[in-house]
């Protein structure tokens, strides 16, 4: 399985301290795998999924049986609320 990178996640993880940083690239790689702690969400998210690493999350989309994309990266306590504003956003402007 493929996983593609956001430039956000890109940027978010480039950001971290270096032991954080090496635990997301370890749990992305597992990920394409189909290991992790990977969980489907609920409600307006409900075509998403989140990947769980330390106190961080990763908000993944399944494009194709083969390939993930992971959208958006933030620590725990904001990433659904940011995520879905972001998203209300883009739906807006697309109308």
């Amino acid at each position: 399985m493929t996983i593609k990178l956001s430039d956000q996640v890109v940027n978010f993880v480039r950001g971290l301290a270096p032991e954080p940083r090496h635990q997301l690239r370890l749990a992305l790689r597992a990920a394409a795998s189909g290991k992790g702690d990977i969980k489907v969400l609920e409600g307006p998210l409900a075509s998403y999924s989140r990947l769980r690493v330390l106190t961080y999350r990763v908000i993944l989309f399944y494009r194709a049986p083969n390939e993930i994309e992971c959208v958006f990266a933030e620590h725990r306590s904001i990433v659904y609320e940011i995520f879905a504003e972001e998203l209300r956003k883009k739906l807006t402007s697309e109308k």
